[in-house]
């Protein structure tokens, strides 16, 4: 279902991760069907869509009047970044959105802003834009035999590895986003079948310049029962209690993730295999 409304909560709220700050949805909810999604357990089913972009709009730019110049960090030496796309798909829902009166706002700024979005969707109408570098977009990656169980109907990852190239050379900066990343049996081989992947398509001319941000699998148990109803399957890479525990996040949800000292080495195995493999793709954070 699809429907419109006024998006009453106007909050700028800071990020630090993928991005400074994370702005008002101009979309709330996702078409997509992904099992580990948060947005599924908030809106299981279609998307409602802001009709006030305008004062989203007129929003960031009041909060972005009060940061001055940018101070260098991992999101950006010299831009202070909006993720625009935190509750949905961007390039899955553009149809819907004004989405070149949102991209010129941050192209055409007086202001040090970009805009970014992470997506799971090859959408070619972008690259009609040449946003001049001030529109990150973030290709989420994963083996692809979890993919095909995880995100149904998304791009194929193939497709969004090849898609890297197209949009540097459109005008965006462009990120990867290897998110969730999930550890079961044959893991190792997976990922190394996906690095080289990424290694071989991605052309050496911009290779320095495609970065890379690292998020281990969290789950919750309210999206395990959901799951367990509608798509028992999806469980079955992202439910392990053996490997698990509780854990509180930043903003308070209570969820599921890979017990701590067994995350670590995780972390550790997963950083030391990407960096024999694509260690030009300089990895932003991990978590």
């Amino acid at each position: 279902m699809i429907t419109q409304t006024i998006r009453k909560a106007l909050d700028i709220k800071p990020s630090g991760r993928s991005s400074d700050y994370i702005t008002p949805s101009f979309i709330h909810g996702c078409l997509f069907k992904c099992g580990y999604c948060y947005m599924r357990r908030n809106k299981p089913e279609g998307i409602s869509i802001a009709t006030n972009t305008d004062e989203i709009l007129q929003t960031i730019y009041n909060h972005a009047q009060t940061l001055g110049v940018k101070i260098p960090n991992q999101t950006h030496e010299n831009l202070w970044t909006y993720d625009i796309s935190c509750n949905e798909d961007f390039a899955l829902h553009a149809k819907y959105h004004d989405w070149e009166k949102i991209f010129d706002f941050f192209t055409q700024s007086d202001l040090p802003i970009m805009g970014t979005f992470a997506t799971k969707y090859v959408n070619d109408k972008l690259l009609d834009y040449n946003p001049d570098k001030k529109i990150r977009i973030r290709f989420s990656l994963m083996p692809q035999s979890l993919s095909d169980i995880l995100e149904p109907n998304t791009s194929l990852i193939s497709e969004r590895i090849e898609a890297i190239n197209d949009f540097y050379y459109a005008g965006y900066d462009v990120h990867i986003n290897f998110s969730p990343i999930i550890i079961i049996p044959g893991a190792k081989s997976l990922y190394e079948d996906l690095f080289k992947k990424i290694d071989y398509y991605v052309d050496d001319k911009i290779k320095n310049d495609i970065l890379a941000e690292c998020i281990m699998l969290t789950h919750n148990k309210g999206m395990h029962e959901y799951n367990l109803e509608h798509n028992p399957e999806v469980e079955e890479l992202l439910w392990n209690p053996e490997v698990q525990e509780d854990k509180t996040s930043s903003y308070g949800s209570k969820n599921i993730r890979y017990k701590w000292q067994l995350k670590n080495r995780y972390i550790s195995d997963f950083v030391k295999l990407h960096d024999e493999i694509i260690p030009w793709n300089k990895i932003r954070y991990i978590f």
